[in-house]
């Protein structure tokens, strides 16, 4: 049975950094694509990041040049390094995990395995 689960959410002031973790269970991380997603209050989920097989990166457009995606310093798990963040960047932030192609490595279909995600606050 696969599992992720997230650590590293919290309360933030804005421009400053926060890392989340994704601890997956159930997979080999290196055989799969795993992303991060985002749903502020009130609006649609959102691409922020992938890490394709644990080498190939991708970025959502508003994130490019302050996260970074990569492997967690512990086996089976990836990180996502958060910096300079912004007040509109609360919301709940869900790793996933698939068999995404990288044609769909931005949709959020092609993830069949959902975190229970973890709350981030940026305050100004």
């Amino acid at each position: 049975q696969v599992q992720l689960v997230e650590s590293g959410g919290g309360s933030v002031q804005a421009g400053r950094s926060l890392r989340l973790s994704c601890a997956a269970s159930g997979i080999t991380v290196s055989n799969y694509a795993l992303a991060w997603f985002r749903q502020a209050p009130g609006k649609e989920r959102e691409f922020v990041a992938a890490l394709f097989r644990n080498t190939h990166k991708y970025y959502g457009d508003s994130v490019k040049g302050r996260f970074t995606s990569s492997r967690g310093g512990v086996r089976n798990t990836v990180d996502l390094q958060r910096d300079t963040l912004r007040t509109e960047e609360t919301a709940v932030y869900y790793c996933v995990a698939g068999r995404a192609i990288l044609s769909s490595i931005r949709n959020i279909d092609a993830y069949a395995e959902w975190g229970q995600g973890s709350q981030v606050t940026v305050s100004g």
